[in-house]
Parts: C-alpha cells; sequence; structure tokens
C-alpha cells in the first residue's frame, strides 16, 4: 500500500503539469505526491504532507492539519492507474518524502515501466533515507534537496554523511539547496567541498511561496550561482498557478 496526500478530500493528489524546479523544469510531467515526511521544515510549503494534528514541530504557519482530510492510502496497482491514465511518459515522484514508501513505490513503477518501458521516473528527496534495491534499479533521476540550518531541522537529521556521500558518486543525482538569504551560501559551498558534489550537478533555489519574494531573491541569487560556478533554478510552478496543490 502506498500512503499518498489529497487535492481534497478523499482525491490523491496526482496531476499532470510542468515540472517547475531543477534540471527538468518546463517539461510535462505526471506528479504524484505522497504524505509523510522524516523532517519538518519551517517554510515548508507542504505541510499537509506530514504536520497532522498533535504534531507540534516548528512551522512558520503554525497550521495542523487533519490527517483524514490530507492521506488516504490506496494499492500499487491502483495508483499506477491513475498515472497511466494520463499521457506524459515523466512521472515525478514528491512528497513529503517519497523513499520512506521505498518497497511500495518499487512495485508501483514496476507496473509503470511494465505498461510503458520508456516511461523516465523522478524521485524528489530530502538525501536521508536509503533507497529500497528494488527501487533504485528502476529510477532515472533523483532530485535531492539537502536541508540547510535554516529549515530549522537538527543537521544531525537533516544532513547525513553517509547518504550525502553516496548520493555525490551518483551520477543521477541533481543537488537543489533551497536558499533563503546570503548566508546560506557558505553552507553550501562547505558541503561541496566535504561530499565533492559536482557543480554543474548543484543547483540553488530562492525560498518563497510568492513570485514578488521569488523574484526579488532571484537578482542576487543569480550572481552568486554565476559566480560560483552553480546552477540556478527558479520555482516555476509558483509564478504560473500560485502556491497551490495540484500544480
Amino acid at each position: 500500500m502506498l500512503t499518498l496526500a489529497t487535492v481534497n478530500p478523499g482525491e490523491p493528489e496526482v496531476f499532470s503539469s510542468l515540472q517547475g524546479e531543477g534540471p527538468s523544469m518546463g517539461r510535462p510531467s505526471i506528479f504524484v505526491r505522497l504524505s509523510r515526511c522524516n523532517l519538518a521544515c519551517r517554510w515548508c510549503d507542504t505541510a499537509y504532507t506530514w504536520r497532522f494534528s498533535g504534531d507540534n514541530r516548528p512551522h512558520r504557519d503554525e497550521v495542523a492539519f487533519e490527517r483524514i482530510d490530507n492521506q488516504l492510502t490506496m494499492t500499487e496497482d491502483d495508483a499506477a492507474a491513475l498515472i497511466l491514465a494520463h499521457p506524459e511518459d515523466r512521472l515525478v515522484i514528491t512528497g513529503g518524502e517519497p523513499l520512506l514508501q521505498g518497497a511500495a513505490l518499487a512495485r508501483m513503477v514496476a507496473r509503470l515501466k511494465e505498461a510503458r518501458p520508456a516511461f523516465h521516473v523522478e524521485i524528489e528527496t530530502n538525501g536521508t533515507v536509503a533507497v529500497h534495491p528494488a527501487l533504485d534499479r528502476q529510477v532515472d533521476q533523483f532530485n535531492v534537496s539537502p536541508k540547510l540550518a535554516h529549515s530549522g531541522n537538527d543537521a544531525a537529521l537533516a544532513l547525513v554523511p553517509e547518504r550525502l556521500a553516496q548520493w555525490a558518486q551518483d551520477t543521477r543525482a541533481w543537488f537543489k539547496f533551497v536558499v533563503a538569504t546570503p548566508a546560506d551560501l557558505a553552507e553550501i559551498s562547505a558541503l561541496q567541498d566535504r561530499y565533492g558534489i559536482a557543480p554543474d550537478h548543484l543547483f540553488v533555489m530562492p525560498e518563497g511561496t510568492a513570485s514578488t519574494v521569488l523574484r526579488e531573491r532571484s537578482r542576487w541569487l543569480a550572481e552568486e550561482a554565476l559566480e560560483r560556478g552553480w546552477r540556478f533554478t527558479d520555482r516555476l510552478h509558483i509564478h504560473l498557478y500560485g502556491d497551490t496543490r495540484g500544480t
């Protein structure tokens, strides 16, 4: 069984859109958003996947969501059928933290690739969870977003040395760091040096859920990326649709 997030109560968050971030930005894709996360970023824009009533982990909005309205379970076969009803040949599995459900995802992706052998599968992860072996061999791309100090997570939980070292050696892995202030850049540089992250696989992205904020931060962040040899990514879906579910 898989545990998914919802767009509306009882409606799983499976949808077609343009990938908004990272190396695949602008590509038509099918998205499936899973529920549950092992971290708690204070600026998380999908807190409805983990901050349920009774969860007091810090978040800037301080909103608690009702689990029954924001989470549902379904079989791997049913999830695959929903995905295959969309015409795109690229799937983005996001969350939450998808790799917490690695075994079930492996079964779902196997069904997808049986139906469409050329299906391209991306997984968005915070980089702290090991990939289930059965899933690992089926994934084409990992979008790895380690959480910096400004996320509010304890570094011992958010930056796992063994995992980061493995991701840095995997050519399928693209790193994406969320940046709120110039002070975050030194932390990124230190991680790049420590783990040998290739600069052409390192993206920096402004934090924000409004176009005005993203544009303001993009002005200086783009210059920093140019100077440091990093890649820059915007948040296309925010500019197109706003901070809304199912986009």
